[in-house]
């Protein structure tokens, strides 16, 4: 159940929470961060939205691995390396001190969580260590202004517990509690509801330990009701594929069909209800098990009663009649996953990462647009993207892993979104960011650019992991 702040029965369901989730076998010791690329905001509210960069193993005053956070200013023009702004622990207003292995940026969300018509930047350092503890981590809202992202303020956990911060969602769909942002880490989720100030204050902070440890969230309104609905998803268990998936965990267990390791919402058949889509890049252990070669992505559709918890999903694989490729072991189809409307039909559109896919190279990547539709079966009119494909910058190489993290945002304001696709293995894991321009139906690789570490500021040899680690600390 979600427990108001400080009540006693949360600190004793959190140390069931421990037992339960060791009872279930854990299978990974090594928490994944940063699983979605956060969506461009517009942060100096110019009429254009900003994209954000990641670089969670970005060294900073001699720290390694303190973390960054990249802001590409957008404009008529599109992106600019030359005009960003560089956030780190060190940048003046923001708390915390830049320290080794902190992870800053680790995940990121969007939102104009105060009302103000600037956008906001959710961060997370989910190994940051704290007085809760060593990795406790930590999650700061850097709050938009005029002159961009110039002060934050913590949203602060409430108990124990490592890795606060492996994931972030916000959503604002109105004024005070429909304004919210949730947190994943290893004590369950956090959620904090509206409104929000630019002083840190908020108006409620509340916590979720009726699940095993969470390792990815999102928000999205699935009845339509005009307040977000929340949604968990747990780390790797023993026995399952992937880890069990939670809507709204305060009304009861998790769902009785699907699991998976990262979500996302989004309008895919343009009904007015927003819809969960769950990537589960994990395969069955043996016959019994829940998943598919390849991996797989899950779709429940939202409804004027929500999602249902004996709701049948809808599968999606690289064998789904109309998705290009095929279904092969380790490809990791699921691995990355975004929502968004890139052919502005109205209906939104599942953006699917498969960083290990093998592309004549192993591990090389690839990313799969599948369009929504309004009837009919899912998967028809999907199109692929590697960096081998004709006008993008760059060749598809040996664990380059393109396809880590993807999201979706217009930045030069014609209407058009653009394509964001990292590779966090490229270039000795310093990481690369792909943009592709949007199209009249949908992102072209025609005038897509390629972002490297250098090229926004990093100068070290390795690690930096440009766009973010995704979810390859765990698949």
């Amino acid at each position: 159940m979600w427990n108001r702040r400080g009540l006693l029965g949360g600190w004793r369901t959190g140390a069931l929470l421990i037992a339960a989730v060791m009872g279930a076998g854990l299978l990974s010791a090594v928490p994944a961060a940063a699983v979605h690329g956060a969506v461009p905001g517009d942060f100096n509210v110019d009429g254009y939205r900003d994209a954000v960069l990641p670089a969670p193993g970005a060294n900073i005053a001699g720290k390694a691995g303190a973390g960054a956070v990249v802001v590409l200013y957008g404009g008529k023009a599109g992106l600019s390396v030359s005009r960003r702004a560089t956030i780190t622990q060190n940048t003046a207003g923001v708390p915390g001190t830049a320290e080794s292995n902190d992870g800053f940026g680790g995940a990121t969300a969007t939102a104009d969580l105060n009302r103000d018509g600037y956008a906001d930047l959710v961060v997370s350092a989910p190994y940051e260590d704290t007085t809760r503890g060593e990795d406790a981590g930590t999650v700061t809202v850097l709050w938009g202004s005029r002159s961009g992202l110039r002060s934050g303020t913590d949203l602060p956990a409430t108990t124990a517990g490592k890795y606060y911060g492996l994931d972030v969602a916000a959503l604002s769909t109105g004024a005070g509690v429909r304004t919210e942002v949730l947190v994943a880490g290893y004590e369950g989720a956090m959620r904090f509801r509206g409104p929000f100030s630019r002083s840190g204050t908020y108006g409620s902070a509340d916590e979720s330990r009726d699940t095993a440890s969470v390792g990815s969230v999102t928000l999205g309104d699935f009845a339509h009701s005009g307040a977000p609905d929340e949604v968990a998803v747990t780390v790797r268990l023993s026995d399952i594929s992937g880890g069990e998936v939670y809507v709204n965990p305060v009304y009861g267990g998790a769902q009785q069909m699907g699991n998976g390791l990262i979500a996302a919402t989004g309008d895919i058949n343009g009904d007015g209800y927003a819809d969960l889509v769950v990537g589960d890049p994990d395969e069955p252990d043996h016959a019994t098990t829940d998943g598919a070669l390849g991996g797989r992505v899950l779709l429940w559709y939202g409804s004027a009663h929500g999602i249902a918890r004996d709701a049948k999903p809808v599968q999606l694989t690289q064998n789904t009649p109309g998705v290009p490729g095929a279904s092969e072991k380790g490809d990791d189809f699921g691995g990355a996953l975004a929502v968004g409307d890139l052919n502005r039909d109205g209906l939104a559109d599942v953006v699917v990462g498969s960083p290990l896919e093998d592309m004549g190279k192993p591990n090389a990547g690839q990313v799969t647009v599948i369009p929504g539709r309004r009837t009919g079966a899912l998967g028809a009119g999907a199109y692929a993207f590697t960096q081998d494909t004709a006008k993008i910058p760059g060749a598809g190489e040996s664990d380059d892993m393109f396809g880590t993290t993807v999201a979706v945002g217009d930045i030069n304001k014609d209407g058009k979104p653009e394509l964001f696709v990292s590779a966090a293995q490229e270039n000795n894991a310093t990481g690369a960011v792909w943009v592709l321009p949007g199209g009249a139906n949908g992102p072209a690789a025609k005038g897509s650019s390629m972002i490297t570490a250098p090229s926004v500021g990093f100068p070290q040899k390795d690690s930096t992991l440009l766009g973010g680690n995704g979810l390859l600390g765990v698949i």
